[in-house]
């Protein structure tokens, strides 16, 4: 790899990560549920539901993305990503008090679709610019964006929804990510056919070895057991770190009502997040992903339990760090372990269909909890739910796997037959 080679994989690393760091927007939401329950008065349950819709959306789209962009490349799939959110948000500036469908679609559908297609257009293109030895890493550093994009569209949507109002809050927000996306789009590409990274040429022998590393297909990958407790984990994962994000807000004034830290435990989670993606990204390329993933999920489990009795500033503060810490790797380890057991060639549509779990715990997360608080005025059973979803997790990571090759000729006789 000549420098001009290296120069250009880190401006595609780069760019991903700031398109990244504005779909954030996703992680803002808490803000804004907090503000229409009351200004509003919309319920817990109401108010997490253009969020759920989001994150459904979103995993979604990641399917059909993922493979729109290993057809058609990423600077065109993200560009239309980027406007599909800012529109989503600008349509979602003319919901009112008494029409959430407005907001459910264009929070939820619109933005939603665009997070999707600029979100899988971000890592796989990054990723085949580097050798396999840094894909934990490089995967972390892109997707850290998303993570890390809370610490600055907390406080900024928290001031904007002071001095404005919701309605113009989502009308600036929406023309300033279109314009930032979209131009941040034109830098992803691809590396040209026939580029092998520095890390491939060390040596004949790895170059070979990894030529004959099999490239699985849709298809293919759907069909191993793998990718069923892959999806499972990540649902798992999601669930509890995607319950505490939609909620974080009106966690904190439930169990700390006399001091506001809503969106300031919003962005701290977001460090946490953006760290957790970039350091677990790094240590599994060391450490290996599923020994990674067993002390993520267990941690998490355990972080459950020490949020639900955080009832002081710092544990608070503490307890969001960390639980993003963990729910940020799992944004790190999930895209690259998809990379090491079925190949690079197909990781968009590969890792999209992987996402779907993302999507699924997304949207339960969210809406579990606020059918819980609503009913009991109290989170205590969905922390209890979500730590026992991370242990069953952690267990996964016992019996799992990569696929061999012994696993391709069976399923290439299945195939024939």
């Amino acid at each position: 790899m000549n420098n001009s080679s290296n120069k250009q994989g880190w401006i595609v690393v780069l760019a991903g990560t700031g398109i990244n760091l504005a779909l954030g927007v996703l992680y803002s939401w808490s803000v804004i549920a907090k503000k229409m329950t009351t200004s509003w008065g919309w319920s817990a349950t109401s108010a997490s539901m253009p969020y759920a819709v989001a994150c459904g959306v979103f995993a979604i789209m990641m399917v059909f993305a993922g493979r729109a962009q290993d057809k058609l490349g990423p600077r065109l799939v993200a560009s239309v990503g980027g406007a599909l959110t800012g529109l989503g948000l600008i349509l979602a500036s003319f919901a009112s008090k008494g029409n959430i469908a407005l907001m459910i679609l264009g929070f939820g559908i619109l933005a939603g679709t665009g997070i999707g297609l600029g979100y899988a257009s971000a890592t796989p293109a990054a990723v085949k610019w580097f050798p396999p030895a840094k894909k934990g890493l490089i995967t972390g550093i892109v997707v850290s964006g998303f993570g890390l994009a809370s610490v600055y569209i907390a406080p900024v949507t928290n001031t904007l929804l002071k001095n404005f109002g919701i309605n113009q809050t989502f009308l600036i927000l929406g023309i300033a990510f279109f314009v930032a996306t979209v131009g941040l789009s034109q830098f992803l590409n691809n590396p040209p056919a026939g580029y092998a990274p520095a890390g491939m040429l060390i040596s004949s022998a790895s170059t070979a070895a990894n030529s004959k590393k099999h490239e699985y297909d849709w298809h293919e990958m759907l069909k191993t057991p793998q990718f069923y407790l892959l999806w499972s984990m990540y649902a798992f994962a999601a669930f509890a770190g995607l319950m505490i994000i939609g909620h974080l807000a009106k966690i904190s004034a439930a169990q700390l009502p006399d001091v506001n830290l809503g969106f300031l435990l919003v962005a701290i989670l977001a460090v946490g997040n953006a760290s957790g993606r970039i350091i677990a990204g790094g240590v599994s390329d060391k450490l290996g992903r599923t020994h990674t993933m067993l002390l993520v999920f267990l941690f998490q489990a355990l972080m459950m339990g020490v949020l639900a009795i955080s009832t002081t500033s710092i544990l608070l503060i503490v307890s969001a760090t960390l639980i993003g810490f963990n729910y940020g790797a799992n944004l790190a380890l999930f895209p690259a372990v998809t990379a090491d057991y079925f190949g690079t060639k197909n990781l968009g549509v590969n890792y999209g269909l992987v996402f779907t779990a993302w999507g699924v715990g997304g949207v339960f997360g969210s809406m579990v909890a606020g059918k819980i608080v609503d009913a009991t005025g109290s989170y205590s059973m969905a922390y209890l739910i979500a730590a026992v979803l991370c242990i069953i997790a952690s267990g996964i990571t016992f019996i799992i796997k990569a696929p061999n090759e012994v696993d391709i000729e069976v399923q290439a006789v299945e195939t024939a037959n």
